[in-house]
């Protein structure tokens, strides 16, 4: 036991989840398939997801498309938008989109969001990615 004395005694911390640091990694993750997306307009995500076969779910992989976050203007300048979820967020009030001049500056766009993402400037917007799950309401029976 005389070993022992020598030592300081603590409680372990708990691990703590950080959803707005999960929040930053997801999209930066996301920008960057973008990027590639940019190179390689044939470009398919792989998802590894489980798959119940035969009463025994087993690892697969999935391949899903990606879809670019950006559209040609009509007076032929590029817009960029960032996706959260299905729909884009609001970078100002009404705004959802950022004017690119050309196509080959759509990397330096993504490169400086990334960068706001990073910073926590866009913490406000990303936000709403990841509401509590709430119970499931029953339905009266009529």
């Amino acid at each position: 036991m005389s070993a022992l004395k020598s030592l300081t005694f603590t409680t372990l911390p708990k691990i703590g989840a950080n959803p707005t640091l999960d929040r930053r990694t997801n999209m930066i993750a996301r920008l960057e398939e973008q990027k590639v997306l940019l190179n390689d307009p044939n470009y398919i995500r792989t998802v590894r997801a489980w798959v119940k076969k035969d009463g025994r779910f087993t690892l697969v992989d999935k391949q899903e498309r990606v879809l670019p976050w950006w559209r040609v203007d009509a007076n032929g300048s590029y817009v960029f938008f960032v996706r959260l979820g299905s729909k884009p967020i609001e970078f100002e009030k009404g705004k959802n989109a950022i004017a690119v001049p050309s196509f080959d500056k759509i990397p330096f766009v993504i490169n400086i969001v990334i960068t706001a993402v990073r910073n926590g400037e866009l913490d406000d917007q990303l936000a709403p990615a990841k509401k509590p799950a709430t119970a499931a309401t029953s339905r009266k029976a009529a």
